[in-house]
């Protein structure tokens, strides 16, 4: 930009370089203008030009280079310089969400035919030439069909999957079936277990005496096997595997025909303990039989259930807590220990579902404090599924008995892997507790809580759990798909707890191999069976 003073000082001549102001020139008469005037117009032509010089710029950026005339320009910056911009998509964008405010305060007409996919929404748009409110309905109505739609497949998943977690699988039915076929014709399989020379250590104090209580074989062999396998001591182990009446037979071709040297296994049913009469367990006898109790845990979990006021995570958890093992008796017993090995002082209690990966001895040095049940707290953890559960997460506080005797915030702990001090356990009323407790449950048509074995047992052990770091029991591997495999490979007991076992095709595959490798694929019984390696 340059000025030129003529040598008469009678006019200036302003040009630019950049072609948008070619030249303009300013005449001063001599007669009416003063040297100040004249001062003060350079001064103030000197602030606005390079205004206008920036504008221009930012008009040449936009791409409106085509104006060859002031009068163009100044339509152009006239509304910029004046502050007010074109806002006509502004205003569109406005409509359109007042139309969109609108449609989801109304109902969607009936009779209403929605397309099969967007790519026809936008052909039926170009046909039949829809205004922004039939096109706001079309588009409400087909969300709405597909989150209809993809709850319903959600709610099938669960009803599935909750199905298939009960079942037995046609592979470990038929090892049942073969191992108990091989009990009556071998008698190998009929063998005393442990030998007679061994009984004294069914008893023996200084040894490491492991419980477990289960009606499923194969998950039987890998509890026991991954628990020798990671010892370093497996000629202290003493095996108390319990079983039903029907599974007994087979249970004990299994150990008999497979035994675990050096560790020792005793297989017993729960029809050879003389103390579990109709007299000491009336309330699970009663859990067992009763009617309404068995519809409950094996009718219809669809019938009555409101679906559209149920989220998807909730319907899950109503049907894991309906889960048919609740009412099993081999589920309770572990809260008659002490009276079913009444020569032993302290046990440790291990559910089916886990694998063992590293030694328990030390579990065995671990002082209690005069604690009945050391166990893994579950309130401490982030995951809202396993390891951030209060009584809050297992109690109907609404009833007036759980509102009264208990503490929602109170810590939650889990069973599966357990260090029980039998001795500390006999001079309480733990059991007593359990079955009282039971009984106000059952009388409420089971309003106070739904889930099984775990709450009765939090509140009859209230007081009683001395809690034992996390590492040694890593929970939730049959709920979580996401879980850590480097968490999973430092735990010394991981528990497949949740509906994906890993013995069940619903299982997580990357999760899996850590129970498989325990599973002894050369067995002819589970090759015959067609129990494969995944």
């Amino acid at each position: 930009m340059q000025l030129h003073f003529s040598p008469s000082m009678r006019s200036i001549t302003i040009s630019c370089s950049n072609g948008f102001i070619g030249l303009m020139k300013i005449k001063v008469a001599a007669r009416h203008i003063s040297y100040r005037t004249l001062f003060h117009t350079i001064l103030i032509l000197a602030f606005l030009l390079p205004f206008v010089f920036i504008l221009t710029a930012v008009v040449t950026l936009e791409g409106v280079n085509k104006c060859s005339s002031f009068d163009c320009l100044g339509r152009r910056l006239g509304p910029r310089f004046l502050g007010r911009v074109d806002d006509s998509g502004q205003r569109l964008v406005r409509d359109f969400y007042k139309i969109l405010n609108q449609v989801n305060a109304e109902e969607i007409p009936h009779g209403l035919k929605l397309p099969a996919s967007f790519s026809q929404l936008v052909s039926d748009m170009k046909n039949n030439q829809y205004d922004a409110r039939t096109f706001a309905f079309m588009l409400r109505a087909m969300m709405e069909k597909s989150e209809w739609e993809i709850r319903e497949s959600k709610f099938s998943e669960l009803m599935n999957k909750h199905f298939a977690a009960s079942s037995i699988p046609k592979g470990i039915h038929c090892l049942s079936l073969r191992l108990t076929d091989e009990y009556s014709s071998n008698a190998h399989a009929r063998k005393q277990l442990p030998p007679p020379e061994l009984l004294p250590l069914l008893s023996n104090k200084s040894y490491h005496h492991f419980i477990l209580s289960t009606d499923n074989i194969l998950a039987a062999s890998v509890v026991v096997a991954s628990t020798v396998q990671s010892s370093q001591k497996p000629e202290k182990i003493v095996f108390h595997v319990i079983t039903d009446k029907k599974t007994y037979a087979g249970m004990h071709s299994w150990f008999a025909l497979n035994p675990i040297s050096p560790a020792i296994v005793e297989v017993k049913g729960v029809h050879q303990f003389d103390w579990l009469t109709r007299e000491n367990v009336p309330v699970l006898e009663a859990v067992e039989n009763q009617n309404g109790i068995r519809n409950y845990y094996h009718g219809n979990h669809v019938a009555g259930a409101n679906l559209s006021d149920t989220t998807p995570r909730t319907f899950a958890s109503k049907l894991q807590a309906r889960s048919p093992k609740y009412i099993s008796l081999l589920n309770h017993l572990r809260i008659y220990i002490p009276e079913l090995f009444p020569n032993l002082d302290k046990v440790v209690f291990l559910d089916d579902d886990v694998v063992i990966q590293h030694d328990l001895s030390p579990l065995w040095e671990i002082d209690l404090e005069g604690k009945v049940n050391g166990a893994v707290e579950t309130c401490k953890g982030e995951d809202e599924w396993v390891m951030s559960k209060h009584f809050r997460n297992y109690f109907n506080f609404s009833h007036p008995l759980i509102s009264k005797n208990l503490d929602p915030d109170e810590c939650a702990w889990a069973y599966g892997m357990n260090i029980f001090d039998l001795s500390a356990w006999r001079k309480t009323n733990i059991r007593e507790k359990y079955h009282s407790w039971l009984r106000e449950n059952l009388k409420s048509n089971l309003t106070m809580w739904k889930l099984g074995t775990l709450p009765p047992a939090l509140i009859a052990f209230k007081g009683h759990v001395h809690p034992i770091d996390p590492s040694w029991h890593m929970l939730g591997l049959g709920y979580q798909n996401n879980t850590n495999i480097e968490s999973v490979k430092k735990a010394a007991v991981i528990h497949y707890n949740g509906q994906s076992k890993p013995w069940l095709q619903i299982g997580f595959e990357h999760l899996r191999p850590f129970w498989t490798k325990y599973v002894n694929y050369t067995n002819d019984f589970i090759r015959n069976c067609h129990i494969l390696e995944s």
